[in-house]
């Protein structure tokens, strides 16, 4: 497992169409389906990689805490099924469902869409602001597998406060830190 982290890109980008299938329901899924009124976050994770598994729970638990204050979810799978099976379509539905994702979860099958949100690692978050501007690219956390500091969310529910308060993101963004994308 390599240790990869976030590109670090300049803010402000707008972000990127998509139409890739949910596993969970196996209907394609648009950006415009999965924004709300007061921003989207973006999220490229996968099953296997240690880094996501180790705060999937609190990622739910985010997720179902800003859903109903209209901010949108949707976790995007970009790995090379081939050589990294762990992360098939119907693996993904199953980790989906065992972990009750209340967004949905995508299969990026071309990487196309990894590529054009610069995606990097798994987990890996990019936070679009009521415009869909992007405003963070950072960490969910201090926690990794290997310390002892708390999975809590704090970065990422700071930033999305920030976003339902409309007041300007004006901390140190740290970058998330997982496991590399599976490029084919």
């Amino acid at each position: 497992m390599a240790r990869t982290p976030t590109h670090q890109i300049p803010l402000g980008f707008k972000a990127i169409e998509f139409d890739l299938p949910d596993v969970i329901t196996g209907e394609k899924v648009s950006l415009n389906q999965v924004s709300k009124k007061n921003g989207l976050v973006v999220i490229f994770i996968c099953n296997h990689c240690p880094y996501v598994v180790h705060v999937i729970d609190q990622i739910v638990k985010l997720a179902n805490d800003y859903l109903n204050k209209e901010i949108g979810f949707v976790a995007i799978s970009s790995n090379d099924v081939v050589n990294y099976p762990d992360d098939d379509p119907k693996k993904m539905k199953l980790f989906a469902e065992e972990k009750d994702f209340p967004f949905p979860y995508l299969y990026d099958e071309s990487q196309d869409i990894a590529k054009l949100y610069d995606a990097a690692c798994t987990p890996d978050y990019s936070v679009f602001n009521s415009e869909l501007k992007c405003v963070y690219r950072g960490q969910l956390d201090d926690s990794r597998p290997s310390n002892n500091e708390p999975v809590n969310g704090k970065d990422l529910r700071l930033v999305l406060d920030y976003i339902l308060e409309n007041k300007k993101i004006d901390f140190i963004q740290k970058p998330s830190i997982g496991c590399n994308i599976k490029w084919k």
